[in-house]
């Protein structure tokens, strides 16, 4: 029961949408309306306010640790184990992309994938982080960073931690954004995916 609760308030958690949020607080048009549509950090960036995509990558990826965190520090002495970090550490990756206060419609979660990885082992954020870092710099593609990050990331669990119930989240993320960024995969295919800082007009901006 303790880890069903836990996953349901990770669940909530991370249907906080921070590119709606935010770009209301600074009144930018809805996230939704202009560029690819996702509620995420890259697309409010083609707002052309860059502190906005800033608060907004920051606040998605503290959702995404907080939750797993929250669960590691006080989890244990409701009856939470490894099973139910993993639950909340899919809940709250669940919660950004289909956000209950947002009728279902959310972000393709990169940013909160990788606090909820920085949660689960900080050495593991780092390295996926890296490589997000490098794809990027040399080929300019948001989405590939991520694809590319996504497949590396259950690898780099199992190297450092083995395969357990905690790999089988990292891998169900992992497969869960790569699924969200099928119309990406046949952009880049196609070569029309937007490169990075490529602003795409927002309406009133």
């Amino acid at each position: 029961m303790a880890n069903l609760i836990f996953a349901l308030a990770a669940y909530l958690i991370g249907s906080i949408s921070f590119a709606v949020v935010v770009s209301k607080a600074m009144r930018l048009p809805d996230p939704h309306t202009y560029g690819s549509g996702n509620p995420g950090a890259t697309n409010v960036l083609r707002s052309g306010n860059k502190k906005a995509a800033i608060l907004t990558l920051i606040g998605d990826a503290l959702k995404g640790w907080l939750a797993v965190w929250l669960a590691q520090r006080f989890g244990p002495a409701y009856g939470v184990d490894d099973t139910g970090i993993a639950l909340v550490a899919v809940a709250v990756f669940l919660g950004h992309l289909f956000p209950v206060f947002f009728r279902f419609a959310g972000g393709k979660g990169v940013a909160t994938a990788a606090g909820i990885l920085f949660a689960v082992d900080p050495l593991l954020g780092a390295g996926t982080m890296a490589t997000w870092l490098i794809v990027a710099f040399f080929f300019r593609y948001s989405s590939l960073a991520a694809l590319v990050s996504a497949v590396f990331a259950p690898f780099f669990y199992v190297l450092m931690s083995g395969v357990d119930v905690i790999a089988g989240a990292v891998f169900a993320i992992s497969v869960l954004l790569v699924v969200r960024h099928r119309a990406n995969i046949e952009k880049l295919l196609a070569g029309k995916e937007s490169r990075i800082g490529e602003k795409k007009k927002a309406p009133g901006a």
